[in-house]
């Protein structure tokens, strides 16, 4: 998959790029070439010339604000890039210029570090272009924003949650996507991230003996990130938790499970012995919610 930068600028013709770029860039140190009105030579006033104070013209061309835009992308000024791309949709709104200085800002906010303006203007650009080209890679850009957010495990995982919802939407709208092989590895890691904070609320339930609280913790795992690396673990939660309440037959049901999907599991193997503490052997009920969850796998 191309480089976010590869993409970026696989979105502006190399013939464009190598004159209007260059015309710009030429003009930036004297700020802005024809973006200013009124400006006279500095020596005017030596010779009777009347000075008149610099403004900015107000409509400043659509093509000159796109590619000084680029041209700041190409010395890392991303905030000033950002801002020009932003006018775009200010000074020529409904426009193919307003489309693509969207796009261009909100991989100059992403580039920055800005994701919450990132996300922001990415959902606008969603909004107003829901099917267009580019719009799976603003789907993308979002979803990293969130991505590159996530914290630890035992931290708030409104970010994972996020990111989870922007790359599942990018996969199901757009499955043919460049883009839909890296979202799915977000996807899996961003519920194991879920999971595991999951996870640690649960067996913080478990020590503290609040038993119940702890199986619906456990039953999270299951229902939503069974895909994940926490799974086993939150079987055999499960068997402590409902041994812990006399719920046999859960307990029994958990264990099987665990064993039908992860034989070689050590997790397995504590549950079992665990069992044998109470001469009791892992045996499946097909009625418990257990069962279902893991019907087609086990199935």
């Amino acid at each position: 998959m191309q480089s976010a930068f590869q993409r970026i600028y696989a979105l502006v013709s190399a013939d464009r790029r190598r004159s209007a770029v260059l015309a710009v860039a030429a003009c930036l140190p004297l700020a802005g070439c024809s973006g200013l009105e009124g400006v006279t030579s500095p020596f005017s006033g030596l010779f009777g010339g009347e000075k008149y104070q610099t403004k900015l013209l107000k409509d400043t061309p659509a093509d000159q604000l796109y590619d000084t835009g680029l041209v700041r992308l190409q010395k890392h000024d991303y905030d000033g890039a950002g801002k020009d791309f932003g006018e775009l949709e200010k000074q020529y709104p409904n426009s193919n210029w307003s489309q693509k200085g969207l796009l261009m800002q909100t991989y100059s906010q992403y580039t920055e570090g800005k994701y919450d303006d990132a996300v922001a203007t990415a959902n606008h650009y969603i909004g107003l272009y829901p099917s267009a080209k580019d719009t799976p890679y603003v789907y993308y850009l979002a979803g990293m924003s969130y991505y590159n957010q996530i914290p630890e495990a035992d931290k708030d995982q409104e970010r994972a949650e996020k990111a989870l919802i922007v790359f599942s939407q990018l996969v199901e709208k757009f499955p043919k996507s460049e883009y839909v092989a890296d979202a799915k590895y977000k996807i899996q890691v961003a519920k194991d991230q879920l999971a595991g904070r999951e996870m640690k609320v649960g067996r913080f339930y478990l020590q503290s003996a609040n038993y119940t609280a702890a199986i619906n913790r456990f039953r999270e795992v299951l229902a939503k990130y069974q895909s994940t690396r926490h799974t086993e673990e939150a079987l055999y939660r499960l068997v402590e938790a409902y041994l812990k309440l006399g719920v046999v037959n859960e307990a029994q049901t958990a264990a099987a499970v665990l064993g039908h999907n992860f034989p070689d599991s050590q997790w397995y193997k504590d549950a079992y012995a665990l069992l044998k503490t109470g001469n009791l052997e892992p045996q499946e009920s097909q009625d418990s919610w257990i069962s279902k969850a893991f019907r087609k796998t086990v199935g």
